[in-house]
């Protein structure tokens, strides 16, 4: 297969499209993920496929293949993507480094600055022994999540587009922005789209699946202090600092470093104040519906009773619902799944099907009417200068969405 997914990444992970929370009142939160957006659009729109869209207003990219069955109707599959990558670290000037015949030891990043990518951190570092990587020089994310997954959907359009003889049902293309800070499908147009079924190809290690994720919600925590000169505040002062600190310590030590698999937590994301006024941001996960509502009360609960030690009003909490476990839509037509699991076996790839520890943009959408799971990209490490992608994984992975389109296209 002439896949050219690594030239693809290579050169979409040089354009910084990093999205920012600050702004994220605003879709897309950054301008700068124009830039890639609009490159995708000329890209597909040179490669043949119809129906290109690029949405001016909030940066949304859309494309179509039309299906060449002939005297016959299969589902129209979509394959979607984020372009915006993880303010945690920069994702400008990546300089990203290809390692041929990985010798399955750490890896120096940067010497100078003594960033090293350990494999007793990176486990998954020893599936990729022999093969080769593409890292970091250090100074910034890779940006695989989810520049990975663009790569990887644009590779398989050029192989379908190129290869006309490959028998396939509509395909319908969608890359997003803004999924980082939790708006990637909130002006997606959905009818527009035109999919029956959908794959966000957003996930880690080769082979990895996930049709469930959290039940999120975001809670903003206020506490109240009072201030007076320190040298006079025997009995008077309230330090809104040390109240936030034991409201944290009031909480079950169940917190992302803590947990794994289906365990949920609490984790606090920001602080911020001084002895007046201390304002905490926290996020609240779980798979299970009954636990995350366990875990919200418990929130609530546990400032009901801390303002009963420190006066009315001194712990406010204001709770919002960010999305669903998308199991709870999917589960209703494991189809969906059992095609991506027929597909990775095709592949010679043993599927590994995993819960998602945090979002994904087809939470939402499995909840709006578009059944989406989430597939693997061949890359790990997110959100962090260790970041790193598999080449062979890669292409596995086209070879893997181009099984998908074959399958439906015989159902």
């Amino acid at each position: 297969m002439d896949s050219k997914v690594v030239e693809n990444f290579l050169r979409y992970v040089k354009i910084d499209t990093q999205s920012s929370e600050e702004n994220s009142t605003k879709v897309p939160s950054t301008e700068k993920q124009r830039d890639l957006a609009k490159l995708l659009y000329r890209e597909l729109t040179e490669l043949g496929a119809e129906n290109v869209r690029y949405d001016e207003e909030h940066g949304y990219v859309y494309a179509v293949i039309p299906s060449n069955l002939s005297g016959k109707e299969a589902p129209a599959i979509g394959f979607i993507a984020h372009m915006d990558t993880s303010e945690a670290v920069s994702g400008a000037n990546v300089n990203p480094r290809i390692i041929e015949n990985y010798d399955g030891k750490d890896i120096v990043l940067n010497e100078e600055k003594n960033i090293v990518t350990y494999v007793a951190e990176f486990p998954m570092l020893k599936e990729c022994k022999g093969k080769s990587l593409i890292v970091t020089d250090g100074n910034t994310l890779l940006g695989g999540d989810d520049k990975a997954g663009v790569a990887e959907i644009m590779a398989m359009a050029e192989h379908l587009l190129t290869h006309p003889e490959i028998q396939h049902g509509k395909i319908c293309i969608g890359f997003t922005p803004d999924e980082e800070v939790g708006n990637g499908v909130e002006y997606f147009d959905l009818k527009g789209f035109g999919a029956d079924y959908a794959y966000t190809v957003d996930g880690g290690e080769l082979g990895d699946m996930s049709y469930e994720c959290f039940h999120a919600a975001g809670a903003v925590l206020t506490v109240t202090g009072k201030s007076v000169h320190p040298g006079y505040a025997k009995n008077i002062m309230k330090n809104a600092i040390k109240l936030a600190y034991e409201f944290i310590h009031a909480l079950p030590d169940e917190c992302p470093e803590n947990t794994e698999g289906y365990e949920g937590f609490y984790h606090v994301d920001s602080m911020k104040g001084n002895v007046e006024k201390a304002v905490l941001e926290y996020i609240i996960r779980d798979h299970d519906r009954a636990k995350f509502e366990q875990r919200k009360a418990i929130f609530v609960n546990t400032a009901q009773k801390l303002n009963e030690m420190y006066g009315a009003g001194t712990f406010t909490v204001e709770m919002t619902d960010s999305y669903s476990n998308m199991r709870e839509m999917i589960e209703k037509e494991m189809h969906i799944v059992d095609h991506v699991m027929e597909a990775m076996k095709r592949a010679g790839v043993e599927p590994k099907v995993s819960p998602i520890r945090g979002g994904t943009d087809g939470a939402r959408l499995s909840f709006e009417g578009l059944l989406c799971p989430n597939i693997c990209t061949g890359s790990e490490g997110h959100h962090g200068r260790n970041e790193f992608a598999c080449i062979e994984d890669m292409e596995k992975i086209v070879e893997i969405l181009l099984n998908i389109v074959s399958i439906y296209a015989c159902v």
